[in-house]
């Protein structure tokens, strides 16, 4: 199955350190390919193979680490 991307809204993000412990919290998922955190729109842009990860998946893995996330046009 082809990657799909998806964005999303980030809440919490207030420091230089918060995109890297969003960055990092979402690629933990397996199913991730790669995450790019924009600081400054407070989003975060994933590609995923759909057919391993979950869109509840990756929002669940950044709010668990405190910055909850919501889908973005889904």
């Amino acid at each position: 199955m082809a990657e799909k991307t998806q964005t999303f809204a980030i809440e919490n993000m207030s420091c230089a350190s918060c995109p890297i412990t969003v960055r990092l919290a979402m690629e933990g998922v397996a199913g991730v390919k790669s995450v790019k955190v924009d600081f400054e729109a407070k989003t975060a842009t994933v590609v995923y193979d759909p057919s391993t990860a979950t869109v509840a998946a990756i929002a669940a893995a950044s709010t668990d680490a405190g910055y909850p996330a919501k889908a973005i046009g889904s």
